[in-house]
């Protein structure tokens, strides 16, 4: 049971890390569509970043996952109002629905 939760903090990490750094056009893009400004989208990479660095040093350090998988948790609801709010198709959403869930497994399982 540990290697699955370790493998899925690696794999919300590495999903994070990715988007924000080799797919940031992307993030662009959707931002500007959910009518964020540059200052929000900022703040929100940087947490994910931070949140996804804490999940991975989490792997040795236990004690420091259980905030991080609730914050990412909720980023990732509100990834899912935004998607909803501009009416994106099911698969739009499906990234932060699957990082939503293991993030609360993560969560679930740090307890």
């Amino acid at each position: 049971m540990e290697n699955l939760i370790n493998l899925s903090q690696i794999t919300v990490a590495i999903s994070v890390v990715y988007v924000w750094t080799f797919r940031f056009h992307n993030v662009l893009k959707e931002f500007e569509q959910f009518g964020l400004s540059d200052l929000t989208r900022n703040i929100v990479g940087t947490t994910k970043i931070s949140l996804a660095t804490l999940l991975v040093v989490g792997i040795w350090h236990p004690s420091l996952v259980l905030i991080p998988s609730i914050l990412m948790s909720i980023l990732m609801i509100g990834a899912q109002y935004f998607h909803f709010k501009i009416n994106n198709p099911f698969i739009k959403h499906l990234p932060s629905l699957i990082l939503f869930f293991l993030s609360i497994f993560i969560a679930y399982s740090s307890i």
